[in-house]
């Protein structure tokens, strides 16, 4: 069944005529449209590929192997992390556009009610629930609260923060007046040089994959130990809540 709330109760297996217990019970809510869970995936590789050719970029491979005239070793490494960071800022805008025109769980990623008490009591019952420190913890059908705060503090945030500088670092490249320069060029200047400006980007390719890590464990260990699919959900789009 579908549904637009955000959180379920804990769902207890229901006592047969004997007094034992019933067939496993199976609550599914779909929660992520073929949209979004395409965006996902396509977000996952070109985040992978952009740290892996933004550390070639930062730490060159030897490239004078062989005749010159037949290599572009670092020319091509470019070339890729280009094209990536084009498709990359073309799905956070459509990514963007997506969160305003659906329902809610398309837009939890955007913002979190960091002024509500309660809200920040849930984060922490699943700080708890990471660190082995609570048994038990709610359900919810979207992301839940620590989830949705790192989402959107590591990942849209930070991602924002790699395509702005990111671009301000290729509109050195294109030239005064382009439009590169025009729309990002004030980034070098707020971080005051090139150098500083390439430093804080690569420092946050780090923070993308500190997040990519601990999103990874999360999501097995709550499939594995919270009996709620969040692997599956990304590709069926269903979210399962067992017994």
């Amino acid at each position: 069944m579908a549904t637009d709330s955000s959180t379920v109760p804990h769902i207890a297996p229901a006592p047969d005529a004997h007094g034992g217990e019933a067939h496993r019970h199976l609550t599914s809510y779909y929660v992520y449209e073929a949209p979004v869970r395409l965006w996902h995936w396509l977000t996952a590789i070109l985040v992978f590929g952009l740290s892996v050719t933004g550390y070639l970029i930062a730490v060159p491979p030897v490239s004078a192997e062989g005749d010159t005239n037949d290599l572009f070793r670092m020319g091509t490494i470019r070339e890729l992390h280009f094209i990536a960071a084009y498709l990359l800022a073309i799905g956070m805008a459509w990514r963007g556009y997506w969160a305003i025109v659906h329902g809610q769980h398309a837009r939890q990623i955007y913002y979190v009610p960091f002024w509500s008490l309660e809200w920040w009591k849930e984060v922490w019952g699943m700080v708890r629930w990471y660190l082995f420190l609570a048994k038990k913890h709610e359900r919810w059908v979207g992301h839940n609260p620590l989830a949705r705060a790192s989402m959107f503090g590591m990942f849209t945030l930070g991602s924002t923060f790699m395509v702005l500088t990111g671009f301000g670092l290729y509109a050195e490249q294109a030239g005064l007046g382009s439009w590169q320069d025009t729309l990002f060029g004030w980034t070098l200047s707020l971080f005051g040089s090139s150098m500083a400006l390439r430093t804080w980007h690569h420092v946050g390719m780090y923070l993308l994959l500190l997040f990519s890590a601990a999103h990874i464990y999360a999501a097995v260990r709550d499939d594995i130990m919270g009996r709620v699919s969040t692997i599956s959900s990304m590709i069926s789009g269903w979210r399962t809540f067992r017994d």
